[in-house]
């Protein structure tokens, strides 16, 4: 016999801590519907954020790089699907909902803008005045509304725990304002896990970005990142002399082990002296309960200044990212003259939204070839990486 819903969310309650966000506690979702048959709740969410039209143009969607400089360098997608991994990693070892975790992960990048935090800027500049950009809220935005899939309802209906843990989603370059309907001081342990898997992810792999691309040096590294320099020492003692692909390869791994290990230790007994004995304990809670030791913290920042001054903000990364969040302004422009261009589906929201507020959904919906093929199309040229 199939196991059913009911058993799995009897499995939960006899394995996961009393803390955890039971799928069978749901607040459930917008519009009603029929439970499914051999799925959890947050399981079905999963399901409907990686069928969704807006997981898949993630593909096509500036991580560091321009999407399209190197075929190993990471996308959008790619960063996504590792920050689910981790993070189902991190709600395991917790004893928390695994699903549920996996599955904010999955859709908290749905709503970027192409070119990256660039682009981000780039909108919410634009959009002064009319409501401002943050593309956690437009995630919100997306699976709420924008998606088109269902006969029923607009959007993807998904879960409010879901909903909650995109609308609280907050890192350290991610800053969400306020949003109505989800008051509360915390988020659930499952979306705080995301949080700090979405940043372990980000840094680590962009790292090896960075090297791969040559923009970053490991004697670099090794001499200003204490965090670099740990893990390489660990790798040389434990593997001694390994071919550089190797090497590299296990001292990020390595980063990323030591972090996820820091959560886990440093979150279990926070968790435990907190006395929180559900979900809306933890949401009642003052301050987020999953977190980095101090030393880790400290040792994090470190990785990130380097990060921005090396990396992020190094003219061969930042100038096409720059120069291509440009066409996003031009574009901008130019539907807001002719927004009969924008697409009849599209179009349909002008008068529920707001003309710049439809045409921002377009933009930030756009991957990032396909504004360099629009840009091309309306005012000419061709765009240089580089």
């Amino acid at each position: 016999m199939p196991r059913t819903r009911q058993e799995l969310e009897q499995i939960e309650r006899q394995t996961l801590a009393p803390c955890a966000q039971f799928s069978g506690d749901s607040r459930g979702r917008r519009h009603a519907e029929p439970p499914p048959q051999w799925r959890t709740h947050y399981q079905r969410d999963r399901d409907r954020v990686i069928h969704s039209r807006a997981f898949r143009r993630l593909e096509y969607k500036t991580q560091v790089f321009l999407n399209g400089s190197g075929d190993h360098l990471r996308t959008r997608l790619t960063h996504t699907i590792e920050v689910a991994a981790v993070a189902r990693n991190m709600a395991s070892a917790l004893r928390l909902n695994s699903d549920l975790a996996e599955t904010i992960a999955l859709a908290h990048d749905l709503g970027h803008s192409p070119f990256g935090h660039t682009g981000e800027t780039a909108l919410a500049r634009l959009m002064k005045g009319h409501g401002g950009f943050e593309h956690n809220r437009h995630s919100l935005r997306l699976v709420e509304e924008l998606e088109q899939k269902y006969p029923g309802f607009s959007g993807l209906n998904l879960s409010w725990e879901v909903r909650e843990g995109l609308a609280k989603h907050r890192t350290s370059y991610d800053y969400p304002g306020r949003r109505t309907g989800f008051d509360a001081k915390n988020a659930s342990l499952e979306a705080q896990v995301a949080n700090l898997a979405d940043e372990i992810t980000y840094y680590s792999h962009d790292l090896d970005d960075g090297l791969d691309s040559g923009l970053l040096s490991e004697k670099d590294l090794f001499q200003k990142v204490r965090v670099w320099a740990r893990a390489a020492r660990f790798v040389k003692r434990e593997h001694g002399r390994l071919p550089d692909e190797c090497r590299r390869y296990f001292i990020i791994r390595t980063v990323i082990d030591l972090q996820i290990h820091d959560v886990v230790e440093t979150s279990e007994p926070h968790i435990r002296r907190a006395g929180v004995r559900s979900a809306d304990d933890v949401r009642r809670f003052p301050k987020a309960l999953v977190q980095y030791s101090p030393g880790q913290r400290r040792l994090n920042l470190q990785l990130r200044d380097y990060l921005y001054k090396n990396l992020y903000y190094n003219p061969v990364v930042h100038e096409p990212n720059r120069r291509a969040a440009k066409m996003l302004e031009q574009l901008f422009g130019h539907y807001l003259k002719h927004p009969d261009e924008i697409g009849k589906a599209t179009r349909r929201r002008v008068n529920k939204a707001g003309l710049h507020r439809t045409v921002c959904d377009y933009l930030a919906g756009m991957t990032d070839r396909y504004v360099l093929l629009e840009h091309r199309r309306i005012f000419g040229g061709t765009f240089k990486a580089a």
